[in-house]
């Protein structure tokens, strides 16, 4: 379906299969590009960011009262995933992989996607 949402990046092919998804994304703000005119849709995700993007879709209000303490890698996640993370760590959206670690820059695999979505989706 079309969007009449303008696409923002130059690196966005027009009339390619994504470009309305992301046209639409980045006018709801779910997603950013690395800056006004990059957006590299053919980069991987990483767990964190596949987090920022559902937190922004969610917009909780309430903002978490946790903190990452109780992961091992808490240093390794972005200051601008820090709030995300807590979030989706807190409601169970994301769990670690093992030995207490979220492993924030590692890339989220099909089977992860598709488990995060579904307790996304899932989430009270």
């Amino acid at each position: 379906k079309k969007t009449d949402v303008a696409n923002l990046f130059n690196d966005v092919v027009d009339d390619s299969w994504y470009t309305d998804a992301v046209a639409w994304a980045a006018e709801k703000g779910i997603v950013k590009g690395y800056d006004e005119n990059t957006f590299a849709p053919n980069d991987n995700v990483t767990r964190e960011q596949l987090v920022v993007m559902l937190y922004r879709y969610a917009a909780p209000e309430a903002k978490s009262e946790k903190d990452l303490s109780a992961v091992t890698d808490a240093a390794s996640v972005a200051e601008w995933a820090t709030e995300a993370m807590t979030w989706a760590v807190e409601n169970g959206i994301i769990l670690g992989r093992g030995n207490n670690q979220l492993d924030p820059q590692g890339l989220a695999s099909r089977a992860e996607i598709c488990t995060v979505l579904v307790r996304f989706l899932e989430m009270k």
